[in-house]
């Protein structure tokens, strides 16, 4: 008998092809086909343990999780039903395990004086008259402030003060003290996003492991917190959204390479870094809109920022848009006439704010148009400090300042209570505002309604919602650049001195286009949001 790679040698080694019997033909086929059918088998075999050990993997990971989540349900289950008995003990009401809903808004900086803090004020004031419309209730405020005797009855009298809101005494609500973990929502400078956002979920890991309420409300923009709140914890989850973590805009910021506070000249300056960073907020983005479609109610402070939460958490419940409150009506009743040549801004000092491009216009408005040097004009930069980072800002805006060679024109108040603010209102002609992009701002409403000729950045809230036309008239000035806003002041500043009543007729139209944002606004549209919604009903 012959190997098969002989007879294929003989083959083309001789003219005429060998003779070969029936026996050599078919030992041929035979060992052909089970040299395949070995090698056939081999293969299937080692595929199929892949993919047997691959589905193991995706199996064994999923039951881990199911398990790790039933466990964290059951764990935190046991810390409501103690949460329910300790607060009906401190409240001296009777003991039973529906005594009433617990509500939580995770805020850590509920003692700052910000735009969000009234907000969250107002939002537990509107809670205290469902509470005295007969809604059973607790309301429980997470926080980073340091604990002490009189800090309920002294942080009431700062929002007294601050805010000239009243808090139900008849409205249980208690404090979850997290001092002896770091505030993250005041991040580092270059910080990232994933960094900031995996602290606040400790954060309010920490949160909940102290008290676990029914209803957690966040109002600082922590989305990711959810994944504890409603995944982990089983709460039920509600939003009030200031600002999207990520946005279009932001992505847009990244694609144009325009350099920013959040997108550093050295990024921009690359192209390579410049798609390194595209990727992440892409993914970021997508990471942020399937954590905040967790929310059973979405309440968003603008057009602008409906637009952008519908965009991205699509799958989220009861999204509406709730204007913030504004105290516009203790504001109407400052006079229209004999105001002072002073441009107010109101702000925190936050880097967003953008005070170094008041300044820089300010300092421009001198220098292209003389005569109003003869008006001895002042800028008025009225804010709140949150911490040494925000004072540090300051100390650079002087700096600034006198760089530009205005510093004796310009005026920095800090940190004053709201009756201060209110006189300053009152005394300002022009009031200014210079965010990129403000989702919505109280400040800018608060200087319409005290009637001041209001100029704010052309983008955002401000554009959308605030200056837009009112009755078909314009309420106000937007601009962008140092140039624009320096015209504006100026026709604002020579408008204030027309005799004719001009600037009398545009005061008083946008102090009425600023009645849209009042508290009385805000409290109807949160009540009626949340009553629909029906968070509380257990």
């Amino acid at each position: 008998r012959l190997h098969p790679g002989l007879l294929v040698a003989g083959w083309r080694s001789h003219t005429h092809p060998p003779i070969l019997g029936p026996t050599t033909y078919i030992h041929n086929y035979l060992s052909l086909a089970i040299e395949r059918g070995v090698r056939y088998i081999s293969k299937m075999w080692t595929f199929n343990l892949l993919s047997f050990f691959i589905l193991s993997i995706i199996v064994t990971t999923c039951f881990c999780l199911l398990l790790s989540v039933t466990t964290c349900r059951f764990h935190f289950n046991k810390i409501r039903k103690q949460s329910i008995t300790n607060l009906a003990q401190k409240g001296n009401e009777k003991k039973k395990k529906n005594s009433g809903v617990i509500v939580a808004f995770f805020h850590p900086n509920c003692s700052a004086g910000g735009g969000g803090e009234r907000v969250l004020w107002k939002a537990i004031e509107t809670l205290g008259e469902l509470h005295s419309a007969g809604l059973d209730m607790h309301v429980v405020v997470y926080t980073t402030d340091t604990p002490s005797a009189s800090y309920q009855n002294d942080l009431f009298q700062h929002v007294k003060s601050r805010f000239s809101i009243s808090i139900s005494p008849s409205l249980p609500i208690s404090f979850v003290h997290l001092h002896d973990v770091t505030d993250t929502t005041e991040p580092p400078k270059r910080k990232s996003m994933v960094a900031q956002s995996a602290e606040t979920v400790r954060l309010a890991w920490k949160a909940l492991t102290k008290l676990t309420p029914h209803v957690y409300i966040d109002t600082t923009g922590c989305a990711f917190t959810f994944l504890v709140a409603k995944l982990l914890a089983g709460c039920t989850v509600a939003a009030y959204v200031h600002y999207p973590t990520i946005s279009t805009d932001m992505l847009a910021l990244v694609w144009e390479r325009r350099p920013s506070y959040n997108n550093d000249a050295k990024i921009t300056a690359s192209r390579t870094t410049t798609f390194i960073k595209l990727i992440y907020y892409t993914l970021f983005a997508i990471t942020y809109g399937l954590v905040g479609s967790m929310c059973s109610l979405v309440m968003v402070n603008s057009s602008w920022t409906h637009g952008h939460i519908k965009f991205l958490w699509r799958f989220a419940s009861n999204l509406c848009t709730v204007f913030p409150p504004c105290d516009t009506k203790s504001l109407e009743d400052l006079p229209l006439d004999k105001r002072e040549d002073i441009i107010l801004s109101i702000g925190q000092f936050r880097p967003e704010k953008d005070h170094s491009l008041q300044l820089r216009s300010f300092a421009l408005l001198l220098k292209k148009y003389p005569d109003v040097k003869d008006w001895n004009v002042k800028l008025a930069l009225v804010g709140s400090c949150r911490g040494p980072a925000d004072e540090g800002r300051v100390e650079e805006l002087r700096n600034l300042a006198q760089t530009l060679d205005i510093s004796k024109s310009v005026e920095f108040v800090l940190n004053r209570p709201y009756p201060e603010l209110k006189q300053y209102l009152g005394r300002a002609s022009v009031g200014i505002h210079t965010m990129w992009n403000e989702h919505f701002g109280i400040g800018v409403v608060e200087m319409m309604a005290a009637g001041l000729i209001t100029i704010a950045h052309n983008s955002g809230g401000p554009k959308a919602d605030i200056l837009a036309p009112y009755e078909a008239q314009k309420t106000g000035y937007l601009a962008s650049t140092e140039e624009e806003y320096a015209a504006a002041m100026y026709e604002a500043l020579v408008e204030s001195k027309k005799s004719g009543g001009g600037s009398i007729k545009m005061r008083q139209l946008a102090r009425e286009s600023a009645s849209r944002f009042s508290d009385e606004v805000f409290t109807d549209s949160f009540k009626n949001a949340i009553v629909s919604s029906k968070i509380l009903c257990r």
